[in-house]
């Protein structure tokens, strides 16, 4: 029988032998051609689809299609960011504007009229004609966080040099003066209504005359008040503590809910006492333009600052009264 192949038919051991061992790599279009025609035309609905595209990337893999952003994003992350911080530290200094202003209508008012919807009328005034005052001091407090916080950042690096450490301290030195006299423009803002450059002026003349006293009454006040919430929280944490050893059987879990307890209560008692620190310095501002002004609206506060030292040199010994009285 004759044979049945095609002569035409090319032969498989040859045409094997004839490819070349090493084959060719895959062609660089034809791995990011789909991904591209998939992502050529963004979704604009979709956020996440407009800041940024996929580009090949080569790798010891192979080839493979990342997300690229575009350049703006950072910029954009850091302005979000800082937006963040200075809304928050605005929402702060307006809290701070409300408790000075509701302090300031007590203190002025007379004794036998009380003043009505004192909070109602700070709150207006702090968010709408005195909005810029309270955003501007929050912009202070949020440049002077954020320079204190590079501080510690590069004070954690142990940088060597003489300069360095002068650097730090001047640096430290003028934030907490801009902290301070910003707190007190604060309080002087909410109880004249004054613009914040004209509080700013006002309130350096005024602890400029009364320093010592301004000082004395921040520090130890502050001081006095962190004192008492952290002791009130560790009695508060070791009562507990003794309670749960005796009334239940968690053992060593009994530690743990402690210092919940103890973390708890100084949080709830750490705001109580910013509100009662700022109580303190609105009073004490109060006290400083009765007694430049020479009158009395509240005897029994001048009878506890009148002790305070005014400066180095000066020491008042007699409460002043009020005229006519």
């Amino acid at each position: 029988m004759g044979s049945t192949e095609e002569p035409n038919k090319p032969n498989e051991s040859s045409s094997s032998l004839s490819e070349p061992l090493v084959s060719k790599p895959p062609l660089y279009p034809s791995v990011i051609e789909e991904p591209e025609r998939a992502h050529s035309n963004p979704d604009e609905s979709d956020p996440t689809q407009l800041n940024g595209k996929i580009v090949p990337k080569a790798s010891s893999e192979g080839y493979t299609c990342v997300w690229k952003q575009d350049s703006w994003v950072p910029a954009y992350y850091t302005l979000a960011i800082l937006t963040m911080l200075w809304s928050l530290t605005s929402m702060i200094e307006a809290q701070v504007y409300v408790i000075s202003g509701t302090i300031a209508q007590w203190y002025f008012s007379k004794e036998d009229s009380a003043p009505k919807r004192g909070i109602r009328s700070s709150m207006r005034n702090a968010f709408g004609s005195s909005s810029g005052t309270v955003c501007i001091s929050g912009l202070l407090i949020c440049v002077v966080r954020i320079v204190r916080a590079a501080v510690d950042s590069a004070r954690q690096e142990d940088t060597p040099g003489m300069v360095t450490l002068v650097l730090r301290c001047c640096v430290n030195a003028l934030m907490s003066a801009v902290d301070f006299l910003n707190k007190f423009t604060v309080n002087f803002a909410a109880i004249t209504g004054e613009a914040y450059c004209t509080s700013a002026k006002m309130t350096y003349e005024l602890l400029k005359r009364n320093l010592l006293s301004a000082v004395f009454v921040e520090t130890v006040s502050s001081r006095l008040l962190a004192g008492i919430a952290f002791v009130l929280s560790a009695i508060y944490a070791i009562v507990v503590c003794a309670i749960l050893k005796g009334a239940s059987k968690l053992g060593v879990d009994s530690y743990f809910v402690a210092v919940l307890a103890w973390a708890l209560l100084i949080v709830v008692l750490g705001f109580f006492v910013h509100v009662l620190d700022n109580v303190i310095d609105t009073v004490y501002v109060c006290y400083a333009v009765d007694r430049d002004r020479g009158e009395v609206y509240k005897p029994e506060v001048h009878e506890v600052y009148v002790h305070l030292p005014i400066s180095r040199n000066h020491r008042s010994t007699a409460v002043p009264r009020t005229p006519g009285v």
